[in-house]
């Protein structure tokens, strides 16, 4: 994890508002923020988690807390903070038998306009979008780009997104400027403009169903349209060189679209990239944070 939860330009701001600031040491170093740069602005720099746990009463975080973090909390402490309620159950008791304020940043609504300057899920999953396409092209063996030399032709990569939201729409368009043919599906069937006027195609379920939910979000689908899902994403997977799979529900684990026997069935040398990990993976044989083989794969 490089990022950091709030940078000296805010400490700034925050100072200016009234606030004194205190910030862990070596906190911004992976996001080449130094403690110098935070103490030039007004803040206290402390040596450790434990003293800023110990002296704030407005905690900014990144990752949800451990539970020794948890057990550094006190009575009436404000946590904001990436918290996924639904998906820690187990956090959510330790957090209200502390008695503490969460401040969960990735449950505001996104479509509200006054939330809009707190939505840091929309930025987030634009750089991830980004991010999942130069990752898979490091580990794809080709061009992305259709080359013809005079020794021959190399085809443009395939690839396929699935799910069209902001994660989805960065990686069409990043992957459609690199030369790719690129192809995706979302449950929402009004994202198809938005995947075409980004140079992708948008494949469509044999089945009609729309899957628009609150937020911007797709909600679960019926078996049906499932099961017409996973047909498509069959012949997907055995067409495509590159799947990059953004899927996710709130409130629920991230639903499985790729299964084992999808992943057979793909080219030696393909490249899945599943940024649903952590929610439990859009893919059968994705392992959190390991870039695994299987099949070739």
């Amino acid at each position: 994890e490089k990022r950091v939860a709030t940078v000296p330009d805010v400490v700034e701001k925050l100072i200016k508002l009234g606030f004194s600031v205190a910030i862990e040491s070596g906190a911004g170093d992976a996001a080449n923020f130094s403690d110098d740069a935070y103490r030039a602005v007004g803040a206290e720099v402390l040596p450790n988690a434990a003293a800023v746990w110990a002296a704030a009463d407005i905690i900014f975080k990144v990752r949800p807390p451990t539970t020794e973090e948890v057990a550094l909390m006190r009575e009436g402490q404000i946590l904001l903070d990436f918290i996924w309620p639904a998906q820690n159950p187990e956090l959510m008791q330790q957090l209200a038998a502390k008695k503490v304020t969460v401040l969960a940043i990735d449950s505001l609504p996104r479509t509200l306009s006054r939330a809009q300057k707190m939505d840091a899920l929309t930025s987030m999953a634009g750089v991830s979008g980004y991010r999942a396409v130069i990752e898979a092209a490091n580990a794809f063996g080709r061009y992305f780009n259709g080359q013809i030399t005079a020794a021959g032709k190399v085809p443009p990569a395939k690839v396929f997104i699935a799910g069209a939201g902001v994660a989805g729409l960065s990686a069409i368009g990043t992957a459609a400027n690199l030369g790719a043919i690129v192809r995706a599906n979302d449950t929402r069937a009004e994202v198809a403009d938005q995947v075409t006027s980004l140079g992708g195609e948008f494949v469509k379920v044999d089945y009609e169903e729309d899957g628009a939910g609150g937020g911007g979000y797709a909600k679960v689908m019926s078996e049906g349209f499932q099961a017409a899902q996973r047909q498509m994403y069959a012949q997907q997977a055995r067409d495509a060189d590159i799947i990059i799979t953004t899927a996710l529900i709130p409130g629920k684990p991230a639903p499985k679209l790729i299964t084992g026997e999808m992943v057979q069935s793909m080219k030696p040398g393909s490249v899945i990239v599943d940024m649903a990990a952590e929610q439990g993976g859009n893919c059968e044989l994705t392992v959190p944070n390991e870039a695994v083989v299987r099949h070739g794969v």
